[in-house]
Parts: C-alpha cells; structure tokens; sequence
C-alpha cells in the first residue's frame, strides 16, 4: 500500500473515530427502525391476546391456524432483532418477503377500496424494509457493534 493510501486510510478511519455517537442521523436511523417495526410488535402481541380471533381469521383465508405460532414469532422477533439492530440487513429481508406474502394472502380483494389501500401499505412498508436491507441499520446499533469488533 502506498504512503498516500495509508495516510488517507488512518486519516478516515481517525475521523470515524471523531464523530459523536448521538447525531441528529443516528437518532433518525434509530427511531425509524422504532417506527417501522412498531406496526409488527403490536401486531404481533395482539394476535397473543386473541389467540382465537385471530385463528379463525387465518383460516377463513385458507391459511392454517396452526401457522400462527410462527406469524407470532415472525413478527415479534423480527421488530426486536431490527430495533436492536442485530442482523438487520437479513432481518429486514425476511420480514419484507414476510409482508408481501401477508398482503398477498389477506388483502388480495382489489375491488375492495380498503382491501387495496391495506395491500399498498403491506407493499409500502416492505419498500421501507429493503432500503432498511440495503442501507444496514446504521450506527445506534449492534451490527455496528459487531462490526467495531472484528
């Protein structure tokens, strides 16, 4: 390695070093992996609740209610992982493919305005999770953590 390129290397890697933990964009990064989860968190314990309800629900679908053990783990799992910010980029794949198989699956009557709205939502925030994928989840996080370390 050139002397240029191990001074620019040490000079970036010392200016990384520089930089304060609680900036305006680490705290944006960190509350929209909050917000984004927060729908499957709730969703999540909520189908724990009504356990029943939400059975029947699945299987008036066609979808087996045995399956909902592992919506429930699915969905609370993948929003603590993501808030925490521990292997988001895989994470966030498997709960964007998640999202698109649910809208698929319960919101798939077009002809119904809200029907279709509740699908472009499942849509729209499976578009969050992927730029979630590609970006990482920033520096508030235990992927960064991790990365510190090695």
């Amino acid at each position: 390695m050139s002397t240029l390129s191990q001074a620019v290397s040490s000079q970036s890697i010392s200016s990384l070093q520089e930089q304060p933990v609680f900036t305006l964009r680490n705290a944006t990064e960190l509350s929209g992996r909050i917000l984004l989860t927060s729908l499957f968190l709730l969703s999540g314990l909520g189908k724990i609740t009504a356990y029943a309800a939400t059975a029947g629900y699945m299987a008036s679908v066609g979808v087996p209610g045995a399956l909902l053990p592992l919506v429930i783990v699915t969905e609370l799992l993948c929003s603590l992982a993501i808030i925490l910010g521990w292997q988001t980029r895989v994470v966030s794949l498997l709960l964007a493919g998640f999202t698109l198989v649910t809208g698929a699956l319960f919101h798939n009557n077009f002809a119904d305005q809200i029907q279709m709205v509740m699908f472009l939502k499942n849509v729209s925030i499976a578009g969050a999770l992927l730029m979630l994928a590609a970006n990482g989840a920033g520096r508030l996080s235990l992927d960064r953590l991790r990365a510190k370390g090695d």
